[in-house]
């Protein structure tokens, strides 16, 4: 071998002429090693002629390459003039060159490397992991048969090898863009698929088996405890199998967003849960998946938007500082667009999202106080902005579902991280917006939406600690409305204040607004002193409600208001006697907190007469809403016959007509009077029949024999008048 190297260095110091002395043969790379003597002499000797004295180069080499070729050919002229005439006929550019030519090579500089060297980017490259280069290239592509899935399984189970891998990674992706309808991809891959029995084993073997054999292949074992995250990109095996596993985690989202069976997202989804570490390794696709998980956390079946939740709570744990921020930005603008409309069916998933939000917004409270600030800040000048201009638009930029449910989600962020140093000073302000929406419009359509900024109130309050004056716009309802009034008209289905936030004047005058309003105000006190139950200054904090209640108890004429009312007042009464009795054998001053607060803690953990009662009623009244909202649907859909009445005054229309020319009525009043006297359904008695019937004096029966008796006294009113006058020719007899 060096032999053949130091071979190959002396041809190369040949010069032409010497080259052409010593034979083409003898000069050939494939001359084997038993070459002639005589000839390794002469080129030996050749070389040595080129050098100077002391081993220094000639000045001929320092010309360059290109002016020792020159000489060479100018020698060859000479030695062989048939060649040199060869060259001069079949290629002159070869002879006639200058100096010029070899500008080029002479002044050639060494090359030097720079002192940094750039990275390929991931950008560089395709998502699935393929160069752009290879994009366009056409294969011949290979059809995959149960018979492969089941050979790649097996394989995989003995000894998963990167090159199998890369063909079962191959086949998904070409799985997953004939689900997808991308033809050209399914063309340019290796594999085909088109049978779905095919297409649903190879999914299964991939969502099931093919990371559990990764997993042993990059680290000798699988993965006990899931709660551990292993880096994939610590394995020595790692540079081998990364764009593959990058490949594989792009088709992985790409079939999660086509999906539409429910078990089969589900099983991809828990697949992509244990496949969190290797998403955390590619920040792109880790983005992609994120984007595709919040998408399903907002509108998907309930198993999926838990499982969603799953991947987002895993990657933000273990990425704080690169994805939780943006994650709670896009979550909370996708909150706020599935806010808009609220209906019962739409109740449960808001719930989710805004209890699911706010353990997200625990994670980190730094970054939290961050965009409840911001947010918050918005709420506050959405309703600065109402309070000054004093326009219906900026009225319904405020008095809508997005606006109430964002205060509620940030009463119940800032009520779950309590104590939190950080997001403290967010109370107070927070606080200040509620109130101030309650304010804007204080009138009765707006009670809706009064009762839910009051519960967040208490919700706020109860949370934190923190006494915040909720009880006033609770007691003002009382004062407002008169319980006393009767209604006029009846409702066919009761108020579900829940989903409502405005009532119409319709509304106002019916009998099931009063009915939905008196339990509303029932709950909210019951909710808001039970919160304070166990409170020292429990009986001062309840005194205005105390004296609200005797005073509507003394003014209200309606038993069933009255009965629940005072059942309230006599839980409240022992709740404050109490507190009275337990306070009185307490021995410290009223300005030792810590006292207090020792004394409060004690009270709440043996239980008040109130706090047992709620309880209580608290389990009743979850079901009754259940129940309520479960049959609402169903009653809606049900088409209940109504009762048509008739039309009174067309039919007395017609008798004017019919009798204008035999009577001469007076005057239009006149005639009115003289129907109601009568009897005859006239506008007064129509009005007086629905107030009965709004009253529920009288059932649907009542109505048609009302209806029939005015139709009876005005036939006997008309028969009383007497026959029609008839005129007779007058006939004389023969007798005359």
């Amino acid at each position: 071998m060096a032999a053949a190297r130091n071979r190959h260095r002396r041809l190369a110091e040949l010069t032409v002429d010497e080259f052409l002395a010593s034979g083409f043969d003898s000069g050939s790379e494939s001359e084997p090693d038993e070459a002639p003597e005589a000839e390794t002499q002469a080129a030996r000797g050749a070389a040595r002629s080129l050098d100077g004295p002391g081993g220094l180069p000639s000045a001929r080499w320092r010309k360059g390459r290109a002016s020792e070729h020159k000489d060479q050919l100018s020698r060859l002229k000479d030695r062989d003039p048939e060649f040199y005439k060869f060259l001069q006929e079949n290629d002159q550019s070869l002879l006639n060159f200058s100096d010029s030519d070899s500008s080029e090579d002479e002044g050639e500089q060494p090359h030097s490397l720079p002192e940094t060297l750039e990275e390929a980017s991931e950008e560089d490259e395709d998502e699935d992991g393929v160069s752009r280069g290879l994009k366009g290239k056409k294969r011949e592509s290979t059809p995959v048969t149960l018979a492969t899935v089941q050979r790649w399984k097996q394989a995989a189970k003995q000894q998963l090898t990167p090159r199998l891998f890369h063909e079962v990674v191959q086949a998904f992706r070409a799985a997953v863009a004939t689900a997808q309808g991308d033809q050209e991809g399914a063309e340019a891959s290796k594999f085909q698929v088109t049978d779905s029995a095919v297409f649903n084993s190879l999914v299964s073997f991939c969502v099931r088996d093919l990371f559990g054999c990764l997993q042993k292949l990059l680290f000798g074992k699988a993965l006990k405890d899931s709660s551990r995250v292993q880096q994939p990109s610590s394995s020595p095996l790692w540079g081998k199998l990364r764009l593959d596993v990058k490949a594989y985690l792009s088709s992985v989202i790409q079939l999660v967003a086509c999906v539409t069976e429910t078990t089969v997202a589900a099983a991809l989804l828990q697949h992509v849960g244990n496949s969190v570490p290797y998403f955390l390794t590619f920040p792109r696709q880790c983005r992609m998946l994120l984007k595709r998980m919040v998408a399903l956390w907002s509108m998907g079946e309930e198993t999926l938007r838990v499982l969603a939740f799953l991947v987002l709570t895993r990657v933000c744990r273990h990425k704080k500082d690169a994805f939780l921020s943006p994650v709670l930005k896009q979550m909370y603008i996708t909150y706020v667009k599935n806010c808009k409309f609220t209906s019962p069916s739409a109740l449960p998933l808001i719930s989710f999202m805004q209890r699911t939000l706010t353990e997200l917004l625990a994670l980190d409270t730094g970054v939290t106080y961050q965009h409840a600030f911001l947010y918050i800040r918005q709420l506050a000048v959405h309703l600065r902005n109402a309070m000054t201009t004093r326009r219906k638009e900026t009225y319904q930029s405020v008095y809508n579902w997005q606006f109430v449910h964002c205060l509620r989600l940030w009463c119940h962020v800032l009520g779950t991280v309590y104590p939190s140093e950080a997001l403290q000073p967010l109370i107070y302000p927070l606080s200040q917006v509620v109130i101030g929406c309650i304010k804007l419009v204080p009138t009765a359509r707006y009670y809706p939406l009064r009762m839910h900024c009051v519960r967040a109130l208490t919700l706020l309050s109860e949370r934190t600690g923190v006494f915040i004056p909720v009880l006033p716009f609770i007691l003002e309802v009382f004062q407002q409305v008169d319980f006393n009034r009767r209604p006029g008209r009846m409702s066919s289905k009761p108020i579900n204040f829940a989903v409502v936030l405005k009532l119409s004047k319709v509304n106002l005058q019916e009998k099931a607004y009063r009915d939905g309003l008196l339990e509303q105000l029932y709950d909210l006190t019951l909710e808001y002193l039970h919160s304070q139950a166990h409170s020292i200054a429990f009986p001062e904090l309840a005194l205005p409600a105390v004296l609200q209640l005797k005073s509507f108890l003394r003014e209200c004429k309606v038993a069933n208001y009255c009965r629940q009312v005072r059942q309230l007042l006599e839980k409240v009464q022992e709740n404050a006697d109490h507190i009275c009795s337990r306070r009185q054998r307490a021995s410290f001053s009223v300005s030792n907190q810590q006292a207090v607060d020792a004394w409060e803690k004690q009270t709440r953990e043996e239980g008040t007469p109130l706090t047992k009662y709620y309880s209580q009623w608290r389990k009743l009244r979850d079901r009754e809403i259940q129940l309520e909202i479960s049959g609402k649907e169903r009653l809606e859909d049900l088409d209940f016959p109504e009762i048509k009445r008739r039309k009174l005054g067309g039919r007395k229309d017609e008798a004017r007509v019919e009798f204008k020319d035999l009577f001469d009525l007076d005057s239009d009043e006149e005639s009115t009077m003289d129907f109601a006297e009568r009897g005859t359904p006239g506008p007064s008695g129509a009005r007086q029949r629905a107030e009965e019937d709004e009253d529920g004096s009288s059932s649907s029966g009542e109505v048609v024999s009302g209806s029939e008796d005015g139709g009876r006294d005005a036939e006997l009113w008309l028969l009383a008048q007497g026959p029609q006058d008839e005129l007779q020719d007058l006939q004389l007899s023969e007798e005359d």
